[in-house]
């Protein structure tokens, strides 16, 4: 069995990622992946959110709660971040090293166990393509029912490196579900779904980014 196919389980969803249950192996794998700039580029991406103090904030397929544990210090102690990983292996790891104002829940992007507008600020980050591609759509409708009017979205997902080599390195972390039209593809369902987009761009090396709002009316 290769690595790629040993973190990632196919058996729920043959047409996307499918779900990652090795979470100190994806963590190595990551910090390999970004060539050592992890932690630059995932601080790059708490900035684009624009949380403010005492907000409420989803991480959809929080994975190992790298990102949470970014956007923990930004909320502040009146805020509160939340998590939602199909994986509970994965939300295991991200509990034992999770901030007192963060929280995880298991559960689908899909099918997000939350009521309407109940965040201020919802974010998720390489996650988009591990759900079923008919899915996909849902769950950026189920984003933008759960964040308030006025409530903010970032989405960030790989973007095929040039790199051989980093191409490479992209296919083990996220498997066969490595989409070269995932640019394309968000900038036709963020804006389907409702969302106004305010910005797109790239954090290199890897990822490409959607910043949209929910309208306030």
């Amino acid at each position: 069995m290769g690595i790629g196919k040993s973190l990632h389980d196919h058996s729920k969803h043959g047409d996307g990622g499918g779900v990652i249950n090795y979470p100190r192996a994806y963590e190595v794998l990551a910090e390999i992946g970004f060539a050592g700039r992890r932690r630059r580029v995932f601080s790059h991406l708490a900035a684009l959110t624009g949380i403010r103090p005492g907000e409420r904030i989803l991480d959809v397929g929080c994975g190992t709660g790298y990102l949470t544990r970014l956007l923990a210090p930004i909320a502040g102690p009146a805020g509160q971040v939340t998590g939602i990983d199909p994986s509970a292996s994965m939300l295991d790891h991200a509990r034992e090293r999770a901030p007192h104002n963060c929280s995880y829940r298991v559960g689908e992007g899909q099918a997000l166990p939350f009521p309407e507008a109940s965040f201020d600020v919802l974010v998720s980050t390489v996650a988009i393509h591990h759900m079923p591609s008919s899915a996909r759509g849902t769950a950026i409708q189920e984003m933008f029912r759960v964040l308030r009017p006025g409530g903010r979205l970032l989405i960030a997902e790989f973007h095929p490196p040039a790199n051989p080599v980093a191409a490479h390195l992209v296919g083990v972390l996220v498997g066969p579900a490595m989409r070269p039209g995932m640019p394309e593809l968000l900038a036709e369902l963020v804006p389907g779904a409702g969302f106004q987009v305010r910005a797109t761009g790239r954090v290199k090396p890897l990822l490409y980014y959607v910043e949209a709002v929910r309208p306030s009316s």
